[in-house]
């Protein structure tokens, strides 16, 4: 211990000179940082106008354009903070965070746009938070109507397990869209796709049957989803949510509309798919046209 200190004691210039270094280093570290802090360009201020128009556009869908959504399970985004909502938009547009219909709509937004987007939400006051927002007028509208007698006169063409949810699905075109495929054509207007969901027979294990054909065999009927189009249907759509001219809609077993769908939704899902029609089975009903 001696020989350690004596040691030490001998060289107190260059152990005075080495701590000196160091805080000089230190200091000129705080220095150029200060002068780098300086030069950076500051942040765009956030446009509240151009905030409100893409709420009020877009937004509004779900999230209602006061900032009280349409629904329980949708977040109120009335008040929140601004470094949320930015950070949120930012993540479901770099696909970091998952959820089809955010990513879809993120996807198109500008770092400005989340920017005033995320200011105008917080600069709302949250009032009645309890209520509920109403769906958009033009979203609530759809021009699908149910194609009864469909099994005579459309095609069946794939079949699809879905494990996740317990249901296989079996899915249908009408003629006009199988004609065109074939062709090798876009999906015209007057095109009908439609989407028999059924819910899966479980074992005792409570997992679904399979049948001699690999699928799920079908216990009951749940629900029927439509897709159709029509010359101007998109129109009134928010450009960011439209599906070219594509309505949606869903249907009981009983063939009659159920009420409350949100078409957002769906246009925002299928938004991504602009060169497969926005149709996610576009290639398998390609493939079973052109048998």
């Amino acid at each position: 211990m001696k020989k350690q200190q004596a040691r030490t004691s001998r060289h107190p210039l260059r152990a005075a000179a080495s701590r000196g270094a160091t805080l000089a280093t230190f200091i000129a570290g705080l220095t150029a940082a200060g002068a780098a802090s300086a030069q950076a360009p500051a942040a765009p201020a956030a446009n509240l106008e151009a905030g409100k128009a893409r709420a009020q556009a877009v937004c509004a869908a779900c999230h209602g354009a006061n900032g009280v959504s349409i629904a329980d399970n949708i977040p109120n985004l009335t008040g929140q903070r601004t470094a949320y909502i930015e950070g949120q938009l930012r993540a479901f547009k770099a696909g970091t965070r998952k959820a089809a219909s955010m990513n879809a709509i993120a996807a198109q937004l500008a770092p400005a746009d989340i920017t005033d987007v995320a200011a105008y939400f917080n600069s709302l006051v949250p009032t009645n938070v309890a209520a509920r927002s109403e769906q958009l007028p033009q979203l609530m509208k759809t021009q699908v109507t149910f194609p009864e007698g469909y099994r005579s006169t459309f095609r069946m063409y794939q079949t699809v397990n879905r494990a996740d949810i317990n249901q296989v699905r079996y899915l249908w075109a009408n003629s006009v869209a199988w004609e065109a495929v074939r062709s090798g054509k876009p999906l015209p207007h007057g095109s009908v796709l439609l989407l028999e969901q059924h819910a899966a027979r479980l074992d005792a294990d409570k997992k679904p049957v399979l049948g001699a054909d690999g699928f799920f065999v079908a216990e009951r009927l749940v629900n029927y989803a439509l897709m159709s189009s029509g010359a101007d249907w998109g129109r009134e759509f928010p450009e960011m949510l439209r599906n070219g001219d594509w309505n949606y809609a869903v249907f009981a077993p009983d063939m009659k509309m159920r009420s409350g769908v949100n078409q957002a939704d769906c246009l925002a899902c299928h938004k991504p798919l602009d060169r497969a029609d926005y149709v996610f089975s576009r290639e398998p009903l390609g493939a079973a046209a052109k048998k």
